[in-house]
């Protein structure tokens, strides 16, 4: 590898890096933060947020990359012009395609990273993602339970704390438990707080009471007790998940769906198909980048009407995609417009960078060249 293709390669890593990093962690933040209420007002255990927090950046990733790399692409490259280096290199032989290629093996190296997510990491992590949401479902009561609210979580029983503590502590328990007709059952506790054991998720109960009628002589009881378990199942319905989303099904289950409805099975196609093409999108942006810097004359006081079209066709380019997957959803076969889309969008700008291999510009040396042609014809005139 040559000097200039590592120093430019190094200067668009870092940035791509740095890029990458901050708008994953913001959007990861805002996404986040749905989960904080389980854990402050209902009881979920922070691992286990972070966990469900860990499984969205896949998906984050997928859909930031190509956009890291273009951000970084266009400002690196706009600081390479404005320093002058480009020009420099120019001088000394490079063409538009050598200055490009630097560029153009970050952005592989990217698009086989955003088809690994795309292929394997992506739909694992949503699947795990709905398998835990499931879980807590199904093993914490406490998700489902409001204060100051007579809760239903599943037919027959009725659920009412008057307060959450620190610890996950409840206080003001009312539990009454009539899935059972004949033995209809009430308990009232002062506290009490949710654990999960070797045999399973209890309810811990702390100073309470529990009364029913006996089903054999028909009279009232109540049973006093300072610590009682009471098996946490009950709470909820448990739930199974008998089918995937589009998102958490590999790329061969979406192109060759089974077993769905022909409206799923448009959107899971779709899905496929968006999954094959938005990886690519991390080399389109990048020459959608390098074709609007390198086209017509270098400018080192400034590159901002290149860059905003750049930013602009991106935003083109990126809506007809959408576009091409929405109406792929409706007729799988318009899932070409995708394809069409990242084809011409490269192809154009492919042709704007090889088309003319000589960087008109303004470098130093020609800028000297013209000022002594001026001060010279100034001396001949007589004006000096």
């Amino acid at each position: 590898m040559q000097i200039y293709t590592k120093y430019l390669t190094k200067n668009l890593i870092m940035p791509m890096l740095v890029i990458t990093l901050t708008l994953t962690g913001i959007v990861w933040l805002t996404q986040s933060l749905r989960f904080i209420d389980l854990i402050v007002n209902k009881g979920l255990d922070i691992s286990t947020f972070l966990y469900l927090s860990l499984l969205l950046v896949p998906s984050l990733l997928f859909l930031i990359l190509p956009v890291a790399l273009f951000v970084s692409v266009l400002t690196v490259y706009n600081k390479f012009i404005s320093d002058s280096e480009l020009i420099v290199l120019k001088s000394a032989g490079l063409s538009r395609v050598s200055l490009a290629k630097p560029a153009l093996a970050v952005a592989l190296g990217v698009t086989a990273i955003t088809y690994l997510i795309s292929f394997y990491l992506l739909p694992n992590s949503y699947k795990e993602f709905k398998d835990t949401q499931v879980f807590i479902r199904n093993n914490y009561a406490s998700v489902l339970l409001q204060e100051g609210v007579f809760s239903n979580p599943t037919k027959g029983l009725t659920v009412y704390i008057e307060s959450r503590g620190r610890g996950g502590m409840l206080y003001g328990i009312l539990v009454h438990d009539s899935r059972d007709p004949e033995k209809p059952v009430t308990i009232i506790a002062e506290k009490g707080v949710l654990s999960r054991t070797e045999h399973g998720p209890r309810f811990e109960l702390i100073n309470g009471h529990s009364q029913g009628v006996d089903a054999q002589t028909g009279n009232l009881y109540i049973l006093d007790f300072e610590s009682d378990e009471y098996d946490i199942s009950m709470y909820t319905e448990q739930t199974e998940r008998t089918w995937k989303k589009p998102e958490e099904s590999y790329i061969y289950e979406l192109l060759f769906p089974e077993g769905i409805s022909e409206k799923m099975r448009n959107q899971f196609i779709a899905e496929g198909h968006y999954r094959i093409v938005w990886p690519l999108f991390c080399i389109v942006l990048t020459l959608v980048a390098l074709s609007s810097l390198f086209s017509g004359q270098f400018n080192r006081r400034g590159q901002w009407k290149r860059i905003l079209a750049a930013t602009f066709i991106t935003f083109v380019i990126t809506v007809i995609n959408l576009a091409g997957k929405s109406a792929a959803e409706s007729s799988p076969i318009l899932a070409v417009l995708m394809y069409l889309n990242i084809i011409i969008s490269g192809g154009l700008c492919s042709y704007v960078i090889i088309a003319n291999r000589t960087i008109t510009g303004f470098p130093l040396s020609d800028k000297i060249y013209k000022k002594l042609n001026k001060f010279k014809k100034n001396i001949s005139k007589g004006h000096v």
